[in-house]
Order: structure tokens, then C-alpha cells, then sequence
């Protein structure tokens, strides 16, 4: 085809395109419908005066070297930016306690850079002036018009004075009212009055796909808007509420900034973004308002959030897992280990069981477990469901209230004598553990591995870990396991039940053939 022929091609091709089809009656076909865009313009106008800008304040000496950072940008942001997304302190800056980072974190708006609390401060007796320097700076909104505004809690972290700055100008000191680190959830209040309060909306009607906008202070400048939509619901992070995804750009000084749907509510108020570049990347997160509002009525009434406890360690349910116990399917909560004492030990909860509802709402993913609890008032008396060797059983359970973390002490083990080989069809050889050391570990049941290969070393077996279970059947003794393990079908999956440490799993495996004689 020559260079004049190709030309005629594309440009006949072109306008085939661009006509509508036309079938062999010259009927046109209806062209496809044309879709508008959203107009942000009113939604701008009505929410814009209840969102904040909140800056906050700590006494340093007045040697700080600012490294002629951009406007709205100085020290204590910067140093917050590294170590949310690097896991580093600021270049030129000595580390200190506590760093954080990874790839997800806080979108860099907060306050508790090196010039917050438990860093270096001027005494009275040194020659630098102990003069009020700018420690962070963020978002917020008013939730009543008396007053009270709600943010993250990174944002006012560790200040010694707050200011929230309204849209008219107007300028306040604010009082802290409380802080939840668990949520990332604030509340302070300014002495106003007649303020415009936003409009609260139910972020469990929140639908992915839908449009939605932040309004916050990126960097420090005022009241910016983005546009996006939802890209997920329920996102696990890691943390302790199931955030709300978008694709808005959120930056360093959005924290603590709204949410909004194109009904003009606050749906959620945003909080993290995933980065590998420490910059927005297309991936931000938000507190769901729901979870927010719950931990801001405690807040407002006591100025601290109470939640309840039943003191296990949880794992994930993985297919695998499901389906060689038999659970219908891969959900719930799986108990890795009880607090001896606790309201689950008096329930009757043991390691291995398979937590399926609380209170009669279904655990979907592990996660759901902590948050339905920890949502329940202590003293509450309430049912738990789990799946035991092939059935579920109901437990009744009263909550307690959730203490401080503690750190699990590791109890002394006796060397085993270990066997040079396993033979049985799960690659696992195991002698039975001394009375006192069962007792010490406070086993009921179970035998200790001495040595792995086969199936057993491909699943992650380590010599040392404790085989309580093998689908159903307790293991008792040494001698009942190789019983059991001889008599596994090779073509079907086995759940066996382990403990290592103060932590107990079930561990898919699939038995090897036995070898012909």
C-alpha cells in the first residue's frame, strides 16, 4: 500500500469513527450517551466555612535553624514528613524514640516533630531564647456551633498551644479537649459561638466509585480543595478501624481534614496516605465518621474513650485453613492465644478455636473482632460463637475493660532429645513433653517437634514447636501422633494445630504418599 493510499485509509477510517452507525435501512443507532461531570462549585461554597486550618505551637530556643523551608512548611513538619514515610529523623537532625514510618503512614500533618514534647527544650538558665516556635500544621472541622472541633490526633500530638484559624480570618487559642492515638481522633474546642458546623454523614452508605472531596490545608495552604472517588471500603491497614480508600490528593497539612460526599456530609476525615516516595501517589485514607463520632461523644464527655477487652491474640482464617477444619468458609478469627485469667480463659475459649460471631453479628475478617469489642462496654455480658472440631459452640462471655498492653514473658523449655529422622507421612518426628513443662506452659495436651523435613519443613515447621492438634483429635502422647499420622489421606489437606511460643496457629499440610514396599 502506498504512502497516498495509507493517508486515504486512515482518513476514511477516521470519519468512520466519528459517524454514527447506520444500519442497512439508514436507521441511526443511538450514539452513546454523553456523561457530565460533577460540579463541586456549590458544595465548595456550603461546606468550606466549617473546615479549620490548626496550627500548632511549642517552646524551643530560638537557634532552630528552619533550612528556609517553602511558606506554611517549617521544622516540625518536615521532621514529621521523614519519619512518617521514611522511618528517619530530618537530615541534620539526631534520631529520637519512637520513630514510626513504613510505607504507609500519616499524610505528614502533624505536630509531634522534634520540637514537641520529649524533645530538646531551653531551660531557664540557657542563653537562647525560649522564645514560641510553629510545631506543626493541619486540618480540622467544627462539629457544633458552640465550639467544638474535631482532627487528628497526630495534628495536636505533643503541642504546647493550639490555634485554629477560621475561614473569615478569625483566629483562636483552642483547648484540648482529648486525644485518642488508637483512632487518630481529636477534639478541641475554641470559645465561639454561632459557628457553621458540618454536616455529619453515615459512612456505612458509602459506595465505591462514588465522587467525593477533601478540603484542608496542603502545606499550609488554606482551605485547597481535590476531587476523587472511593476507591475501596473496609481497608485494613493494620490499624485499629477499617479505613475509607480514595484517589484524592491528600499532602502534609491535610490531616485531620473532611471528607465529603456530594450531599455535602463528612463521611470520613482523612488521615494516611501510601507512599514510596514520600509524596502523594494516588492512594490516601479516612477514619470512617462513624468510628470518629463514637470515640468523639466519649471524648467530649470524659475526655478519655473506654473500650472492652477480651484478651486474646487473633490470626487470620485463610482458605486453607478453613477448608481442612471444614468451616464453611474463610472467615472469622482464629485465637492464637488466651490470657490466663481473662474474660476469654473464664469463657471457655481455648487456642484453636475459630471466633465466627460476637454478640450475634458476624466476624467477616480478623480484624472485625477487635473493633466489635472494643466498640462494647465493659461489664457487658454477651455471647461469643466459635468453631470447635467441627462445630460451633456458644459461649457466654463479660467484657472487661481494655488495659494497657502487656509483654508476654517466654517460658523456659527442657532441651528435646531429638530423633534423627521423621518417617511419617507429615515429615514431623516428636516426643512427648515432661510433666513439669506442661504444667509450666499450662498445656492440657500435646507433643514436641524434634525434627522437620518433607511436608512439615515446606509448611514452616520448626523444631521446638509444640503439636496440640491434628484436625480434630487432641494429641496426647508421642505415640498416639505417629497413629494418627499414619492413618492422614494423602490427597486432602490437613489442619494441625501449633503453638510457638505464647502464640498458637493452625498450619495447613498436605500429608506426602507413603512409599511403596
Amino acid at each position: 500500500m502506498s504512502f497516498y493510499s495509507l493517508r486515504k485509509f486512515i482518513a476514511a477510517a477516521a470519519l468512520a469513527v466519528c459517524l454514527p452507525f447506520v444500519s442497512g435501512g439508514g436507521t441511526a443507532v443511538a450514539a452513546v450517551p454523553s456523561v457530565n461531570l460533577p460540579d463541586f462549585t456549590t458544595l465548595v461554597d456550603k461546606v468550606g466555612p466549617s473546615v479549620v486550618n490548626i496550627r500548632t505551637t511549642s517552646r524551643v530556643g530560638s537557634s532552630s535553624d528552619l533550612r528556609g523551608l517553602p511558606p506554611g512548611l517549617d521544622e516540625g513538619d518536615m521532621s514529621e514528613f521523614f519519619r512518617r514515610f521514611f522511618g528517619i529523623p530530618m537530615p541534620g537532625q539526631a534520631p529520637r524514640g519512637g520513630g514510626g514510618g513504613g510505607n504507609k503512614g500519616g499524610d505528614g500533618g502533624s505536630s509531634n516533630g522534634d520540637q514537641g514534647k520529649g524533645g530538646s527544650r531551653s531551660s531557664p538558665d540557657d542563653n537562647q531564647d525560649n522564645s514560641e516556635q510553629s510545631s506543626g500544621v493541619g486540618s480540622g472541622f467544627i462539629l457544633s456551633t458552640d465550639g467544638y472541633v474535631m482532627t487528628n490526633a497526630h495534628v495536636v500530638d505533643d503541642a504546647d498551644t493550639i490555634y485554629v484559624t477560621l475561614t473569615d480570618k478569625r483566629e483562636f487559642k483552642a483547648r484540648l479537649v482529648g486525644v485518642d492515638e488508637r483512632t487518630d481522633v481529636a477534639v478541641v474546642k475554641i470559645s465561639a459561638t454561632n459557628l457553621p458546623a458540618i454536616t455529619i454523614g453515615d459512612s456505612n452508605k458509602v459506595r465505591v466509585g462514588e465522587w467525593v472531596l477533601a478540603i484542608g490545608s496542603p502545606f499550609g495552604l488554606d482551605n485547597t480543595v481535590t476531587a476523587g472517588i472511593v476507591s475501596a471500603k473496609g481497608r485494613d491497614t493494620g490499624d485499629y478501624l477499617p479505613f475509607i480508600q480514595t484517589d484524592v490528593a491528600v499532602n502534609p497539612g491535610n490531616s485531620g481534614g473532611p471528607l465529603i460526599n456530594m450531599a455535602g456530609e463528612v463521611i470520613g476525615i482523612n488521615s494516611q496516605i501510601y507512599s514510596r516516595t514520600g509524596g502523594f501517589m494516588g492512594i490516601s485514607f479516612a477514619i470512617p465518621i462513624d468510628e470518629a463520632m463514637r470515640v468523639a461523644d466519649q471524648l467530649k464527655t470524659t475526655g478519655k474513650v473506654t473500650r472492652g477487652r477480651i484478651a486474646v491474640a487473633i490470626g487470620e482464617v485463610t482458605k486453607d485453613v478453613a477448608d481442612s477444619l471444614g468451616l464453611p468458609k474463610a472467615q472469622g478469627a482464629l485465637v492464637s492465644s488466651v490470657e490466663a485469667g481473662g474474660p476469654a480463659d473464664k469463657a471457655g475459649i481455648q487456642p484453636g478455636d475459630i471466633i465466627t460471631k460476637f454478640n450475634g453479628q458476624s466476624i467477616d475478617i480478623a480484624t472485625d473482632l477487635p473493633r466489635m469489642v472494643g466498640d462494647t462496654k465493659p461489664s457487658t455480658k454477651t455471647t461469643i460463637t466459635v468453631w470447635r472440631k467441627g462445630r460451633t459452640r456458644d459461649l457466654p462471655i463479660t467484657i472487661a475493660e481494655m488495659q494497657p498492653d502487656k509483654v508476654a514473658k517466654s517460658e523456659p523449655k527442657k532441651a528435646p532429645q531429638p530423633k534423627e529422622r521423621a518417617s511419617n507421612s507429615l515429615g514431623l518426628a516428636v516426643s512427648d513433653i515432661p510433666a513439669e513443662q506442661k504444667k509450666s506452659l499450662k498445656l492440657a495436651n500435646g507433643v514436641q517437634v524434634d525434627a522437620v523435613e518433607g511436608p512439615a519443613a515446606r509448611a514452616g515447621f520448626q523444631k521446638g514447636d509444640i503439636i496440640m492438634r491434628i484436625g480434630d483429635t487432641d494429641i496426647t502422647s508421642a505415640k498416639q501422633f505417629e497413629v494418627v499420622a499414619q492413618s492422614l489421606d494423602a490427597s486432602k489437606m490437613i489442619a494441625i494445630l501449633v503453638r510457638r511460643g505464647d502464640n498458637t496457629q493452625f498450619v495447613p499440610l498436605r500429608p506426602r504418599v507413603p512409599a511403596q514396599k
